[in-house]
């Protein structure tokens, strides 16, 4: 069994003067998951190399089991620090594909070319797709097999405008995730701000927030046994 994880190699806040990247509980979660059922996991960026980490992830109150888990796992470091280049694996073939969030996403795989080219392809093919938190919002420019948005009529979820008022983010960021879901004719649920919420169509999987990441992985993972 082979997960590829895309993380993103953006790592600036808009024009605030911040740091972004990727969040790392909805990295370490979803990893620990996929890992705890021996699959192999592939991390791929548009940049390769050492992904940028929002900072605000790694503070002390955002920390979890899978978080400290992480900070314990020398392999797990090296391979984060090593991501594979987009471009260069996004070809192969995956049994499952998993985007965590963090704001990084917004700018960067949002409009990659490869990222987009990726998706579409996997979720044409039935191959499990999970997105988390801001990761839906890579989900803007898909297209489906009628050249439609990839999300038309698709039951889907990811971070609620509320939830990013609530972090004070609604005027730096390039679009919110939950409008541009429902502009391109998603059909947009949601649970309370940051309680796990998960939603499946088919084969797309999407995690509301970063409490979402452990179950979307769990979720994703069970669509790979056999019925």
């Amino acid at each position: 069994m082979k997960i590829l994880m895309v993380l993103t190699s953006h790592d600036t806040l808009g024009d605030s003067g911040e740091k972004t990247g990727f969040w790392l509980e909805e990295f370490a979660a979803p990893y620990y998951v996929f890992k705890d059922a021996d699959a192999e996991v592939v991390i791929a960026s548009p940049a390769g190399g050492q992904p940028p980490l929002d900072p605000r992830s790694d503070a002390e109150g955002a920390q979890t089991q899978a978080t400290e888990r992480f900070k314990q796992d020398d392999d797990a470091q090296r391979a984060l620090a090593s991501t594979q280049k987009l471009a260069d694996v996004a070809s192969q073939r995956y049994d499952a594909v998993f985007y965590p969030g963090g704001h990084g996403p917004l700018w960067d795989l949002a409009e990659d070319s490869d990222s987009i080219a990726l998706i579409e392809k996997t979720y044409a093919d039935g191959v499990p797709l999970g997105l988390v938190c801001h990761a839906p919002g890579v989900l803007r420019r898909t297209k489906n097999a009628n050249g439609g948005p990839l999300v038309h009529g698709l039951r889907v979820t990811g971070f609620s405008n509320s939830e990013e008022e609530a972090v004070g983010l609604t005027e730096i960021v390039p679009f919110l995730v939950e409008d541009a879901l429902k502009d391109n004719g998603g059909n947009y649920v949601r649970g309370d701000d940051w309680a796990s919420h998960v939603v499946t169509a088919g084969n797309l999987v999407t995690g509301q927030n970063p409490a979402s990441s452990a179950a979307a992985a769990k979720i994703l993972l069970a669509q790979l046994q056999p019925k």
